[in-house]
């Protein structure tokens, strides 16, 4: 759409001089020589940006300026002034107005603020707009098990601070979704939510995309870059995947999360910002701090507050909410009204190894399949159709005498890891817990040690 540029200002030959200066830019252009008409151009047109002379007849331009501004408070306005009103230029940018130019002026200033003015407003609409698209694809944690509610309560609490935030959870599990509430639940809500995944680029490419670099950095490096953590200023950037850091990297994420400061690739000049950290892992830290993968006072720097995201095999009773919240959001593009119950039960039986990513793709693909208006059971994968053939029903000779939940515990940690020939992973499979969770109980009870 083509910029409309409004002219306010009482000499004639100016308003006809601007006027055919800006067709040539391209611009539509209304122009008039009355402010009062000028305000109802505004209210009318809604022009895109206002030239506005301070010193006129009719009305003052201040007037018209405050007027401009409470028809459309966004509107960009440049101020004509004379030399000897640049105190009141300046408080009129005090008000509101986008920039100033004193007469007599050069046509070619006039025209690069206006493109300027231009260009940050058209950036300012589209961040909106993306920042009400996040809204919408990340609304809410959707779910009412005590295990997701518990979530809720933590993001609830954690939000209002400026406290780093360590979020951990298999792939799949919403780490991102819980990542944005936490910024749209916060003081820095308005400023910007820049997400990287640390796991998708190599350590040359990862350090310019945090860090930014010069020209010249490196080949191919041919203008300087804004790294996330600098877009990130006054806002919050998402660390997806942190484990995934090389040590180099890491130990350079450390001084950045320390001391809010570092330097791009290239350059020498220190930087500081204002930003604030949530990372993410579906690993576990511990191992990996074990391992020597990753650095331990790392480690103690972000995980100033921890929130950990079940599976959504421990929260089946979120399976239709989730399921009917993903219908909802394909239903303008597929059509689909409902799931039948015979669906649903599928649906809820399902273990869901890549949890609610899974569970979306399954509901977008029986969308696509389903040619009328309710996914039915052969809409489903054929892995969510029937158990499989080696799953057998778990028979346990209950005592008439009664029998110690912790002694059964026991035995099924101390079969399984005989099954698993000491393979605390393995072992862990088979009872449907994670590693860490295992080794917690088998310590509990003796089993293993240390």
């Amino acid at each position: 759409m083509v910029p409309t540029i409004l002219i306010i200002d009482d000499e004639q030959h100016l308003c006809w001089a601007l006027e055919r200066a800006m067709q040539q830019e391209g611009y539509h252009v209304l122009s008039t020589t009355s402010p009062l008409k000028g305000l109802e151009l505004i209210r009318e047109e809604q022009p895109s940006l206002v030239i506005l002379d301070l010193k006129m007849p009719e009305m003052d331009g201040m007037d018209v300026l405050r007027k401009a501004r409470e028809m459309q408070p966004k509107i960009p306005v440049v101020i004509l002034t004379a030399h000897g009103t640049i105190e009141t230029a300046i408080e009129a940018m005090k008000i509101g107005a986008a920039d100033y130019i004193t007469k007599p002026f050069d046509l070619d200033e006039l025209k690069m603020v206006i493109k300027q003015n231009l260009v940050i407003t058209q950036l300012a609409t589209e961040v909106s707009f993306l920042r009400s698209e996040l809204t919408k694809r990340y609304s809410k944690l959707v779910g009412k098990s005590p295990a997701i509610q518990e979530v809720v309560k933590l993001i609830e609490r954690v939000a209002a601070s400026d406290a780093t935030v360590l979020i951990t959870g298999e792939s799949g599990t919403g780490k991102e979704v819980a990542a944005v509430a936490i910024h749209q639940n916060s003081p820095r809500r308005d400023g910007p939510f820049i997400a990287i995944n640390c796991a998708a680029l190599p350590e040359h490419l990862l350090e310019s995309e945090l860090f930014g670099h010069e020209k010249g950095a490196f080949t191919g490096a041919t203008a300087r870059k804004l790294g996330r953590f600098e877009l990130a200023d006054r806002g919050t950037i998402f660390l997806d995947e942190i484990t995934e850091m090389s040590l180099s990297m890491q130990a350079k994420l450390l001084r950045v999360v320390q001391e809010m400061s570092f330097e791009r690739v290239g350059g020498t000049e220190t930087i500081h910002v204002d930003v604030r950290v949530i990372a993410a892992t579906n690993r576990n830290l511990t191992e990996a701090i074990e391992k020597g993968i990753f650095r331990e006072d790392l480690y103690y720097r972000l995980n100033v507050f921890q929130i950990h995201l079940p599976p959504l095999r421990e929260r089946k009773e979120d399976i239709p909410l989730l399921a009917n919240h993903f219908l909802e959001k394909f239903r303008p593009k597929y059509l689909v009204n409902k799931i039948s119950p015979a669906a649903m039960e599928l649906l809820c039986s399902y273990h869901w190894p890549g949890n609610i990513r899974e569970l979306q793709n399954v509901i977008e693909r029986a969308a696509i399949i389903c040619q009328g208006n309710e996914i039915l059971p052969e809409h489903l994968p054929k892995e969510l159709l029937h158990t499989p053939q080696n799953e057998k029903e778990l028979v346990i000779n209950f005592p008439d005498e009664g029998i110690s939940l912790e002694q059964v515990e026991k035995e099924l940690i101390i079969k399984a890891l005989q099954k698993s020939g000491g393979n605390q992973t393995r072992a862990a499979q088979l009872l449907g817990i994670t590693r860490s969770a295992l080794l917690y109980r088998a310590q509990k009870y003796g089993i293993i040690t240390s």
